[in-house]
């Protein structure tokens, strides 16, 4: 986990990703999995996918032109941020979410022979 967590801290050194990738690296890389729960395990797996999701919103927005005539986009910028985590915990949540922590799980299970 450590490993992917490193490769996207690479990826995003910059502005807010990097205290997104700090703050998931610090929750995620403390944990000895070995000796996880089947819910810590997938608790950790949806901490990813949600970071991921997140990360993709903001990636997304980086393609829509800046309206600098409008005053309330300042007011958006102050707190698009915590929508964007907002959003992706919601899509984590539901079901399967997009599957990513559930591959995480599973492979994890088979690595760690839990």
């Amino acid at each position: 986990m450590s490993d992917m967590i490193n490769g996207l801290s690479n990826m995003y050194t910059n502005g807010t990703y990097s205290s997104a990738t700090e703050s998931l690296r610090d929750k995620l890389g403390t944990t000895d999995y070995s000796k996880a729960t089947d819910e810590e395990l997938m608790e950790a797996c949806k901490t990813f996918e949600s970071y991921f999701i997140e990360q993709a919103i903001k990636g997304m927005e980086k393609t829509i032109p800046d309206n600098d005539d409008d005053s309330s986009a300042s007011y958006l910028n102050m707190f698009k941020d915590t929508l964007y985590q907002e959003y992706a915990d919601i899509a984590s949540e539901r079901g399967d979410g997009i599957g990513i922590a559930k591959m995480l799980y599973e492979q994890m299970k088979r690595n760690y022979n839990i």
